[in-house]
């Protein structure tokens, strides 16, 4: 994960895990904002279009200010597990990108990514981001793009950020059904074929496009708040995510699941419950370790903590299941914190079997072990033992990714809201009061 990212003595705090239900609170009142001043906020009251900005070609190769690392949308880990036909099927593929900078100062900046298919120097389906009394609405009509909202700076050393969400129609159930009455499959259009084409972790890159996974009978998704750790965060495919995320609060509904990797925690009930219990809407608070969470693919393992108790691995746990048709008289309000050594994750609303509750779920730095993916700012905050390298052999032969978290490397906090997978999730959402705030 090279991008000198630049990659501390690792910090082992006596801070214990807290995973409490909070009394009844509004999603609008000030919870958990004591001994915090507040620094930055977008409340959407101006107009704000998207279509003010250009499009432009992007190529994702060395010269883009969105190349990365290995797991770009051109990346080396593909040439490995796709071999020759991955660039093949690459070479289809026109991506168009916008970004903007709004907000006081422009504390905030709009990414934008989409597909031309047709070769018209457009994006087909293109995502937009517009504002209108008081609330942004972001719209995915295809999921071969991305739309997300990210801090423009660095995050300071220590932070609380905080967004309000008004509405959410990313997947999961409707009325009780995977299918919905105006034809969509889990928020999915159902024109055309939708997959993952043209990024994969292995099979055949040869086949044509609409042999790929299809993502309809996958699953669809949002971030409802997430910390990345490179600069400048933007769509990318959904594996180079999975390797930059620090925490993360997203949803992943997946079609009519019956399997045992996902799972509910009620909180009414302290139990786990298997994911058809669920709406298909539940969220997923997770904090990312140094462990490959995969064998044939690249992501970090996950550390989940519910009112169920601690997972580590496994079924990825839903610690609590919204309730969209509330939206937009209710709302739900997301936090992260960054804070004496440790991570926060919050969530405030109306959930499904519990009600009005507010969900806060902390972990140190490094605790029982077990460290948070690429937690050091600096370098001074890390000494580089939990260094490792990752191997990933195929068709196109065997790529190694050394140090993949070096003594010496330093990684930013940025923040992101919404759907940075250029090849799955698609729908809309509506959100409101991005908010930045520092120690008093």
């Amino acid at each position: 994960m090279k991008a000198v990212l630049r990659r501390t003595a690792a910090i082992t705090l006596p801070l214990m895990v807290t995973a409490t239900m909070a009394q009844p609170a509004t999603a609008e009142g000030p919870v958990a904002r004591d001994g915090w001043r507040l620094v930055a906020a977008e409340g959407f009251n101006r107009p704000l279009d998207d279509r003010k900005a250009a499009w432009f070609r992007d190529d994702d190769g060395p010269g883009s200010p969105y190349d990365v690392d290995e797991y770009d949308n051109d990346g080396a880990f593909f040439d490995a597990v796709g071999g020759p036909a991955f660039r093949e099927q690459l070479a289809k593929v026109r991506t168009y990108r916008k970004s903007f900078a709004f907000g006081t100062r422009g504390w905030l900046t709009a990414e934008l990514a989409g597909r031309d298919d047709d070769g018209d120097g457009r994006p087909d389906g293109a995502p937009t981001l517009t504002a209108r009394d008081g609330v942004a609405h972001m719209g995915e009509p295809n999921h071969k793009g991305g739309v997300v909202i990210r801090s423009s700076r660095a995050l300071p050393a220590e932070y609380r950020v905080e967004m309000t969400l008004r509405g959410l129609d990313f997947g999961g159930q409707r009325g009780g059904s995977w299918d919905y009455p105006d034809g969509r499959i889990n928020g999915y259009s159902p024109d055309g074929c939708k997959t993952n084409f043209p990024w994969a972790s292995g099979g055949d890159f040869s086949r044509p496009e609409c042999s790929w996974l299809d993502v309809r009978s996958d699953a669809n998704g949002f971030y409802y708040l997430g910390i990345m750790d490179y600069d400048r965060p933007a769509p990318h495919n959904n594996i180079f995510i999975h390797v930059h995320r620090k925490v993360a609060m997203d949803s992943y509904n997946r079609y009519k699941y019956t399997g045992s990797g996902l799972r509910y925690c009620n909180p009414a009930t302290g139990q786990y419950e298997p994911y058809p219990a669920g709406t298909g809407n539940g969220v997923n608070a997770i904090f990312m370790t140094d462990d490959r969470r995969y064998t044939n693919q690249p992501g970090t393992e996950y550390l989940m903590h519910s009112e169920c108790g601690f997972a580590k691995g496994g079924a990825i746990v839903s610690q609590v299941d919204l309730r969209p048709e509330l939206l937009p008289d209710e709302s739900y309000r997301f936090a992260i914190e960054r804070r004496d050594g440790a991570y926060t994750m919050e969530m405030s609303g109306v959930f499904a079997r519990v009600g009005r509750a507010t969900f806060r779920y902390t972990r140190a730095f490094v605790q029982d072990g077990e460290p948070i993916w690429h937690y050091n700012q600096r370098p001074e905050e890390y000494d580089g033992r939990f260094d490792g390298e990752w191997t990933w052999p195929g068709p196109g032969g065997t790529h190694v990714d050394r140090d993949t978290w070096p003594a010496g490397s330093a990684y930013p906090d940025h923040f992101i809201i919404g759907d940075p997978h250029m090849n799955f999730y698609e729908g809309s959402a509506q959100v409101d009061d991005v908010r930045l705030y520092v120690p008093r």
